[in-house]
């Protein structure tokens, strides 16, 4: 268990969550004691407010915690580094038993989501607030916590599931630790070194191919956007589960640093640019998710790992690059790599034709400027897949917003020396241009879907700490689940 959680409730601290609606209510029922304190404080019961109760002998006895709205589970992620340190359980004294344990979990994500703090590079200020766990829930509930009971209506699992709340924030963790590691300690070789770490805690099986065999293998894209870099690009390639069962297959962008290349970016524009690794962060993440809940899929992870840095060797506009697939790419930018290097990646992901294809990657800034940094773009050629991430997207307060793969857009990719150019003609649309590049890799018959997303939280929010982020990947498990359980 992460140590946010505890499975002892000794000395443990109710925190009383009131939904702001429920305030006035519940208020009423409360003794004169606590409403001569809260008038006292002046604490008005609104979204966010905090109130700490002594008992006679001025120890912490209880915790009153308003939020806006009880789906809004997010509300009580900055607990864990507001309140002081030491052991709390959660109480909803005006929600309905039979629904209490559905926002019990979704509050025990959030507080161990809160909890996370990046200390690789500097000594932290205070340990998070811990959370009990093990026995919140009061025997009525906890009988129908022991069976395990899916809604037929939306596939959305109803449990208060201890290990699966472990799980999902371990993951986000994780990934959130490999985006926020500068790229002179997550390259090319060390994020395959975390993948191979990552394999032999999970009993997955990796296999790389590096550098000039790349080119031996016909992956030319990887090798070419990479090649510049004194780490050698790579291919990085896991595999768990049964033959038998579905296959899945997950590409994330492996881009460990992008200077644009060539077409340099200004310096503004490249200070985030460790996380344009974060499509592969978010396949190793969403594959651990996976695996530890033990999904009965077949399950490949591709991640073409690569610098795109300056050198004498360094690609060129103009090039022109025979993809995997046969497809010649004209290099119309050279700081459009992302896609370049995922069309070799997606070629090999659909050669063993895939029940589900998923990419993740932060392809484009022009997704940002449609949908802001909140929210990640979701392309894809099923519609009922699409329907089905955002409903779980919504369901599990980890929204996404589809974007079209409008045909028409295609033309601003031609070229008269190739069949394809990486950059558009056209200075607008261009996360649906980038789009429209990787749909040319993917057959219609397969079931694909590609997040264009941010990665990083620009400003901190309850539960989300500024730095690398994972999006999508609570909608993913979620929808995975159903489909696959």
């Amino acid at each position: 268990m992460l140590s946010c959680f505890v499975k002892s409730a000794k000395n443990s601290v109710p925190v009383v969550i009131i939904p702001q609606a429920d305030y006035p209510e519940w208020f009423k029922r409360q003794s004169s004691f606590i409403q001569q304190w809260f008038n006292d404080t002046q604490f008005r019961g609104e979204a966010g407010n905090i109130s700490l109760i002594p008992d006679v002998s001025g120890k912490l006895q209880r915790v009153i915690y308003c939020i806006s709205d009880i789906k809004n589970f997010w509300g009580v992620g900055n607990l864990p580094l507001t309140l002081p340190e030491g052991i709390y359980q959660f109480d909803l004294p005006t929600i309905a038993k039979e629904k209490a344990f559905t926002f019990l979990s979704r509050f025990a994500i959030a507080w161990g989501l809160g909890s996370y703090q990046f200390n690789n590079y500097k000594k932290l200020n205070r340990k998070p607030a811990q959370l009990f766990l093990s026995d919140q829930l009061d025997p009525d509930i906890k009988k129908i916590a022991e069976i395990k009971t899916i809604s037929k209506n939306n596939n959305i699992s109803e449990l208060y599931n201890i290990p699966e709340i472990n799980n999902i924030v371990q993951s986000i963790y994780y990934v959130r630790d490999l985006i926020n590691i500068p790229t002179d300690d997550m390259g090319p070789s060390e994020l395959a070194k975390s993948t191979v770490n990552l394999s032999k805690t999970l009993k997955a099986k990796v296999k790389q191919i590096v550098g000039e065999d790349l080119l031996k293998q016909n992956f030319p894209t990887i090798y070419t956007v990479g090649r510049a870099s004194d780490d050698a690009p790579r291919l990085i390639d896991l595999r768990w589960g049964n033959k038998k069962h579905p296959k899945v297959t997950l590409v994330g962008k492996g881009v460990c640093f992008d200077s644009g290349g060539l077409d340099i970016k200004p310096a503004n524009a490249m200070v985030l640019m460790k996380k344009d690794m974060a499509g592969a962060a978010h396949v190793l993440g969403l594959a651990q998710m996976l695996i530890q809940a033990e999904l009965p899929v077949c399950l490949r992870v591709l991640i073409p790992a690569v610098e795109n840095v300056i050198s004498g060797n360094a690609y060129r506009p103009g090039d022109i690059i025979k993809s995997r697939k046969g497809i010649t790419i004209e290099i119309g930018n050279t700081d459009a790599e992302g896609r370049v290097i995922l069309a070799d990646a997606l070629t090999e992901a659909v050669s063993e034709k895939p029940d589900l294809l998923i990419d993740i990657t932060t392809l484009t800034g022009a997704a940002r400027i449609a949908l802001g940094t909140e929210l990640p773009a979701l392309f894809s050629n099923s519609d009922d897949v699409a329907q089905q991430i955002i409903q779980h997207g919504n369901e599990v307060m980890d929204p996404v917003w589809r974007m079209p793969l409008f045909s028409l857009y295609r033309d601003s990719l031609n070229t008269p020396f190739a069949d394809i150019n990486n950059n558009s003609t056209d200075s607008y649309g261009g996360a649906i241009t980038a789009a429209l590049f990787l749909k040319e890799f993917v057959p219609d018959d397969i079931p694909w879907v590609h997040f264009d997303l941010m990665a990083w939280n620009l400003k901190p929010r309850p539960g989300r700490p500024q730095g690398g982020e994972a999006m999508a990947l609570r909608a993913l498990f979620s929808f995975l689940q159903a489909r696959y359980q």
